[in-house]
């Protein structure tokens, strides 16, 4: 069982849609709740099949979401492909302030003003696409949106990557596994902050290959960009 610490840690993980980082922060979520605890969003978004109320994300009608934002109970609140997404703020502070961790699957605009809002507290992961060819066929067999719709979220895409540089670190998921494995290095490695702890089941020298072998996430992200 993980120690608990005096503070919690702010995990903010961003990508483009298609990217992956909806199926990366629910793994590590999978291993490290309830420690670790998934910050559901509210959103005025219809819900897709599967979803459910109260996981996925608080589905609110627009009237309901824009009386939260009067009576200032966002954190932060964005429009993102014509709906509204919204974080709660009173949950955050509850349970970092009782030494749990609280991940955010968000885009850039709400990675940033969560860094702003809670700066020595968050831990700000991008996670980038193989290819940009890769990220428009992963969103096509999603079979969710109309083909207009994954249209503009691959224009939207290179916008977003664009804020690379606003993130602490990069993953690339070209293979779900290692993805996974550096996500779940950054992590241990923010929380318990030494080496040879002996809490921390990741061998210190599997994290330093792992760490190495991504040192041109940087650079992949200039490509994508055409930088």
């Amino acid at each position: 069982m993980m120690q608990s610490v005096s503070r919690g840690v702010l995990v903010i993980v961003s990508s483009p849609s298609g990217a992956g980082k909806t199926t990366l922060t629910r793994r590590l979520l999978g291993e490290f709740g309830p420690q670790l605890e998934f910050s559901i969003s509210y959103t005025t978004r219809p819900m897709r099949p599967g979803e459910v109320d109260g996981r996925d994300y608080w589905f609110v009608s627009p009237e309901s979401f824009q009386g939260m934002v009067e009576r200032g109970e966002f954190a932060e609140y964005a429009w993102v492909h014509q709906n509204r997404y919204g974080t709660a703020k009173a949950p955050v502070d509850a349970a970092l302030g009782a030494g749990r961790d609280v991940i955010f699957d968000v885009d850039w605009q709400g990675g940033k003003v969560l860094s702003e809002l809670w700066p020595r507290d968050s831990l700000k992961i991008f996670i980038l696409p193989p290819d940009m060819e890769i990220l428009a066929s992963r969103l096509r067999q999603r079979a969710t949106d109309a083909p207009e719709v994954v249209e503009r979220r691959l224009q939207k895409a290179r916008e977003e990557l664009e804020h690379y540089p606003e993130y602490q670190h990069l993953i690339v998921n070209d293979d779900l596994d290692r993805a996974y494995a550096l996500l779940r290095a950054i992590y241990l490695t923010r929380r318990y902050g030494t080496a040879g702890r002996t809490d921390v089941s990741y061998p210190l020298s599997d994290l330093a290959r792992l760490v190495d072998g991504n040192s041109g996430a940087a650079a992949h992200a200039k490509k994508l960009l055409g930088h």
